[in-house]
C-alpha cells in the first residue's frame, strides 16, 4: 500500500511543479487564476493523502475549509476578471 501512496505523492508533486510553471509563465491573468485554483486542489489532495497515510481524520475539517476558501477565491477572481473584460 505504501507504493500507491508514494506514486500518488510523486504525481501530486509533478502536477504541482507544472502548475507553478503555469502560474509564473501564464500569459494572462485568467491563466494565473486557474493555476492558483489547481494549486489549491493539489494542496487539498495532499492533505487528504496525508490523512489516508496516517489514518488520522483530524485534519479533514482543515482540508474542507481550504477547499471552500479556494472555491470562493476562484469564483471571486473569475468574476473580477470578467467584469474587467466587460469594461474594455
Amino acid at each position: 500500500m505504501i507504493v500507491v501512496f508514494t506514486v500518488t505523492l510523486a504525481l501530486l508533486a509533478a502536477a504541482g511543479l507544472l502548475t507553478l510553471l503555469r502560474l509564473l509563465r501564464g500569459p494572462t491573468t485568467l491563466d494565473r487564476i486557474t493555476a492558483l485554483d489547481v494549486l489549491v486542489v493539489l494542496i487539498v489532495c495532499g492533505g487528504a493523502l496525508y490523512a489516508a497515510v496516517n489514518r488520522d481524520s483530524s485534519n479533514i475539517p482543515l482540508v474542507a475549509a481550504v477547499a471552500l476558501i479556494g472555491f470562493v477565491g476562484s469564483a471571486t477572481a473569475a468574476r473580477l476578471v470578467e467584469r474587467g473584460e466587460r469594461h474594455r
